[in-house]
């Protein structure tokens, strides 16, 4: 993989310019529960859940089913947070959807590590599956802090911030990168949870977004500790997280990580090996994460 485009923040974007969080064609505007499933709908998402067909395998086949029976994106609940689920082109939307257990490992993980009134790191929040858990876990005198640069995604996490009445949640509409600049991602339309960073050759295809490196996004939050940190990148891990490790003080090493390896032949670094060589133990792995912890120092 190619070096991405990566420029000065200053020297590029200004505040003001920043990708809006409110699409036109995102209609996130009405307010939530105007897609609360129908009967139907609801009769389907029971079935899905109680049974086999809440697998991945099966979650597109629901999705359509859904979507047959009342087009459009759906308002129900998920961790206890309120969610309107677009989940006809996000996988990670139909998981969250179909499957009452999905990601609990991770997220019960998580929420043994950071205490109420603790400090929480989404990096590549998608919709807030693990924002929003993890922000009523935190409680209102915690915060959490995501960072998603695609715009529509982004809009649908604010959506669900607001209809989750969550004001502890901190949106950081950016890409976590190496350095603060800029960043071109590519769109999946058929998941945008998919989309991830290109290379400079393919900047005319894709879609240039705001790049905080990790300390400034911490800096800027305001937190001077974090307790738990989930990162989610599509092959960019490495480059958010070798150099926050390299130049951020301890005190900001976040005590439990959970880290997607999915994507890890796209790393240019093992950051998982770095992490192991900087006292963190792993200890645990589900089919998408790897579970670490790090040791007292």
């Amino acid at each position: 993989m190619h070096a991405p485009l990566c420029t000065r923040y200053e020297d590029h974007l200004k505040p003001s310019t920043l990708p809006g969080i409110a699409p036109a064609n995102d209609p996130t505007s009405a307010p939530f529960g105007a897609f609360a499933p129908t009967r139907a709908q609801a009769a389907i998402m029971s079935l899905a859940q109680g049974t086999r067909l809440k697998r991945g395998a099966f979650r597109p086949m629901m999705s359509r089913l859904v979507n047959l029976l009342r087009p459009g994106p759906v308002d129900v609940q998920y961790q206890g947070a309120s969610f309107r689920f677009y989940h006809q082109t996000s996988a990670t939307e139909r998981g969250a959807l179909f499957n009452p257990e999905y990601n609990v490992v991770e997220l019960d993980f998580l929420r043994a590590y950071t205490p109420q009134g603790g400090v929480f790191v989404d990096i590549g929040a998608n919709v807030g599956t693990y924002a929003l858990a993890l922000a009523r876990h935190v409680a209102a005198s915690g915060t959490v802090i995501a960072v998603e640069p695609h715009p529509v995604t982004c809009a649908r996490l604010a959506f669900n911030r607001a209809a989750s009445g969550l004001d502890n949640i901190k949106l950081v509409a950016a890409a976590a990168g190496s350095c603060d600049g800029e960043l071109v991602i590519q769109t999946d339309a058929d998941n945008l949870g998919a989309s991830h960073i290109i290379s400079v050759e393919g900047a005319d295809h894709g879609m240039r977004v705001p790049s905080l490196r990790l300390q400034r996004i911490l800096r800027d939050a305001g937190v001077g500790h974090v307790d738990a940190l989930k990162i989610d990148v599509e092959g960019f891990e490495d480059r958010v997280l070798t150099g926050f490790f390299r130049q951020a003080p301890q005190g900001l090493w976040p005590r439990a990580v959970v880290i997607e390896h999915l994507s890890r032949n796209d790393w240019q670094d093992d950051c998982i090996a770095d992490m192991r060589a900087r006292g963190y133990a792993e200890t645990g792995r589900t089919r998408s994460n790897t579970l670490l912890l790090r040791g007292s120092i």
